[in-house]
């Protein structure tokens, strides 16, 4: 979920939140461990933890930066993990929701990534991210498969089990619009 993420004015401190509504450009990362395990997020509505969900890393394209430069700023911002292999876009995807009580409207590029750095921490939140991401979490695709909890994408333990079994896709899988 996590919004431009440049520092504040004067330097130092978590940026404010700029997204004023439209489509968002967001790069996201299927983050792999060696033992095939995917990080996730952990978030929630700021004033209702509540009303909680699942997410890989990611967040929207600053500036000129390239859909593959924002999926490793992101990733570095919202966990530290430094010693990335970025590999290609899995899947994409359209969404709409509402969070933190506005629209939300966004185009999501899913890149495949590997890493054996495994211990996380968040380096560089924004404001909204620091009153609505809770931690972070390795999760097998078995663990995965057998959560009762809300993930997004939907249908991701299926997405991660394909993945492995296959591997990537010859070009990115369009996910089914999520319109919530």
């Amino acid at each position: 979920m996590s919004a431009e993420t440049t520092r504040g004015a004067d330097g130092t401190g978590p940026a404010p939140d700029t997204y004023e509504g439209g489509l968002r450009r967001v790069a996201r990362v299927v983050l792999l461990d060696p033992d095939d395990r995917i990080l996730l997020l952990h978030g929630h509505e700021p004033d209702n933890p509540a009303d909680d969900w699942w997410f890989t890393p990611g967040g929207g394209l600053e500036g000129t930066e390239t859909h593959a430069e924002a999926a490793l700023r992101e990733l570095v911002e919202e966990t530290g993990v430094t010693d990335v292999e970025l590999g290609p876009v899995l899947w994409t995807r359209r969404c709409a929701f509402p969070f933190a009580g506005r629209r939300w409207e966004q185009d999501e590029w899913y890149f495949l990534a590997r890493t054996t750095q495994t211990e996380t921490r968040a380096t560089a939140l924004t404001e909204l991210e620091r009153r609505s991401v809770a931690g972070a979490r390795w999760w097998t695709c078995r663990e995965l498969g057998l959560a009762h909890e809300t993930v997004y994408p939907t249908r991701l333990a299926e997405l991660l089990r394909r993945l492995l079994d296959e591997g990537p896709p010859a070009s990115p899988e369009v996910l089914d619009t999520e319109i919530v």
